[in-house]
């Protein structure tokens, strides 16, 4: 048996067997070396391993994990839930339709979907029950729209994206992600409002009424600081003011200043649990990352990505035809791992299926991205609808119709974005970044 059939039948194996991925990774780049090379090469995985992580742009990561964390502890979601319940006010699908939003807005705080979907759910659900929304179809739309903050920047995703794939502009990667990520979002609206008004859910009954007696102006002037942060984040990116990871660094301080002084639903104490949660969540990213490089690195040496790719190559001379299949494949990925594993294990394989078919890579990033975020609400393991279900206390199996209906709203997304790529290039192309 090959040392590719052996690296990659151990790792599905360790995977099966219940091995964490970040080891599963490891402990199969190790067999592929100990199968096809000297046993002397496993004296570079320490080496290896270094090296996956000594990458300057990865600084952003943990910066944004800890600024997503303090704008959840800051009363944020809160002051964005009050305004867009005085904005949009009383009427069927309200409630739904500023959970959409609200979603959105901290997905440009935060990067991340589970955290975006703990911020919201925390505040929205015991409302949307209150107002007569039913908890699986509540908890469902939160956790689909949480999953947008993998699309719009700043997202933890595409910067792991931009750092894997050489030679792709980061702040390309955020200007075209914009766009495909309110159409996700205005795409989950359809069926919930459509839902919502058929069942007669909301509408100024039982609760949603309160939104009656909310001010504009006095909301809106609580939620101003935090609708400043995704144009403060974006704006500095825009103007060149700073870099991309620089950026990371001014949204924690923004956050922080807005948690212990404009809020002052944060203290110091707080904050330094927080830095300790941060680098908990942290700590697990990088361990991914950086044992990923010991499977990286074996695959390179034995071929197996390059054999991998050509096989995939070798399917079909369609590329629309191997692009769906691709599509899918990834989509099946993101029900099962999360979004920094995916892409460490399939681009080394894709990167090449990119060039040989001239995918553009930023467009493709951003369909990648997509399918991971429709995987994020997609049982079995969903990590948005595991946070969502456990807030509102019911199971996740009573969550799956639901589940469903919202798949297919975003796959609608995902397809308009495919069949027209300048729904994701036409922004980083007018701002002048190389697509």
């Amino acid at each position: 048996m090959s040392p590719d059939l052996w690296m990659i039948l151990a790792f599905a194996g360790f995977l099966i067997a219940g091995v964490p991925v970040a080891f599963s990774l490891a402990l199969s780049g190790a067999v592929g070396i100990l199968a096809g090379l000297s046993p002397d090469m496993l004296a570079t995985l320490g080496t290896n391993t270094y090296n996956s992580i000594a990458k300057y742009p990865l600084i952003a990561i943990p910066l944004f994990i800890l600024t997503g964390l303090i704008f959840e502890r800051a009363g944020v979601a809160l002051r964005l839930v009050r305004f867009a319940q005085a904005l949009i006010g009383p009427r069927h699908g309200g409630l739904a339709l500023v959970a959409v939003l609200v979603c959105m807005i901290m997905g440009g705080m935060s990067g991340s979907g589970p955290a975006d979907a703990a911020a919201v759910a925390m505040v929205m659900l015991p409302s949307m029950t209150k107002a007569g929304y039913p908890k699986p179809f509540s908890a469902t739309l939160i956790a689909a729209s949480a999953s947008t903050a993998i699309l719009i920047p700043p997202s933890v995703a595409l910067i792991l994206y931009s750092i894997v794939v050489p030679g792709v502009d980061l702040r390309a990667l955020f200007a075209a992600g914009l766009f495909p990520g309110v159409l996700a979002g205005l795409a989950l609206l359809v069926p919930a409002l459509w839902v919502s008004k058929r069942y007669g859910w909301g509408g100024g009954v039982q609760g949603e009424g309160a939104a009656e007696r909310l001010s504009v102006r006095g909301t809106f002037r609580q939620a101003l600081p935090a609708l400043f942060a995704p144009g403060l984040i974006l704006g500095g990116l825009r103007s060149g003011l700073f870099t991309p990871t620089e950026a990371a660094v001014v949204a924690v301080a923004y956050g922080a200043l807005v948690g212990l002084y404009l809020t002052r639903e944060l203290s110091w104490r707080g904050l330094w649990q927080l830095l300790g949660e941060a680098a908990i969540i942290s700590g697990v990213v990088m361990l991914i990352i950086a044992l990923a490089g010991i499977f990286a690195w074996a695959g390179t040496l034995l071929g197996t990505f390059r054999h991998l790719a050509e096989w995939i190559i070798g399917l079909t001379d369609n590329g629309v035809l191997l692009l769906v299949f691709v599509m899918l494949a990834v989509l099946v990925a993101g029900m099962l791992l999360d979004a920094i594993s995916i892409y460490l294990i399939m681009m080394p394989i894709l990167i090449p299926v990119m060039q040989h078919f001239e995918w553009n890579p930023v467009w493709f990033g951003i369909l990648l991205a997509m399918n991971i975020a429709i995987g994020q609400f997609t049982p079995p393991v969903a990590v948005n609808l595991m946070v969502t279900t456990e807030v509102a206390k019911i199971r996740l199996e009573h969550t799956l119709g639901w589940a469903l209906v919202f798949v297919v709203a975003m796959a609608c997304a995902l397809a308009l974005v495919a069949v027209f790529p300048a729904i994701a290039l036409w922004l980083p192309t007018v701002l002048g970044y190389n697509v």
